[in-house]
């Protein structure tokens, strides 16, 4: 059975703040309710409605030009993961979203979310990685990730094939 909410603030996937959703009842009364995003869609509620939707009106300008800021900051921007690997260039671990969120905090000293960063899988092979990012008010922007071994003692370690793939296509 469905339910009539309003939204008091943003939910991914399901509305913006001052919209009236229909859900059903176990999601109203498990997530939405105790977490306080939402009010049940009476008239007190459909009062605040223009209220909210006012504000978020305001709130919606001030986070599109904080994105798209951040997006042209980060436009162009090489990010280096060096990682430990194998005698037979496989990588011991793997680059997560979160490494990925540190080292734009440490290389570039930009703090983000992690739920800004669109990486399906955790990276793990070395090389040149494309990695996705969206921001509030759906802007989309990508950084370069490079993904390279370890020294071990002054010397290079043994490549893997991906990167001696990619080598070969910067060289030509």
């Amino acid at each position: 059975m469905a339910i009539k909410l309003l939204l008091t603030s943003d939910v991914d996937d399901l509305g913006r703040s001052g919209d009236v959703v229909s859900v059903k009842s176990g999601y109203a009364r498990n997530f939405l309710l105790p977490r306080g995003v939402a009010v049940f869609a009476d008239k007190n509620a459909f009062r605040m409605q223009a209220k909210l939707q006012e504000e978020r009106a305001k709130r919606a300008t001030e986070d599109l030009k904080e994105a798209e800021a951040l997006a042209k900051r980060l436009q162009d921007v090489t990010l280096t993961a060096i990682v430990k690997i194998d005698q037979e260039g496989h990588m011991y671990g793997s680059v997560s979203v979160l490494d990925i969120v540190d080292l734009l905090k440490d290389q570039q000293n930009v703090e983000i979310e992690k739920r800004f960063v669109l990486l399906k899988n955790p990276i793990k092979t070395t090389g040149i990685h494309t990695v996705g990012l969206k921001f509030k008010e759906d802007v989309e922007a990508s950084l370069i990730l490079k993904v390279t071994p370890e020294e071990v003692n002054g010397t290079k370690p043994p490549k893997g094939p991906e990167v001696k793939e990619k080598e070969k296509t910067e060289e030509e």
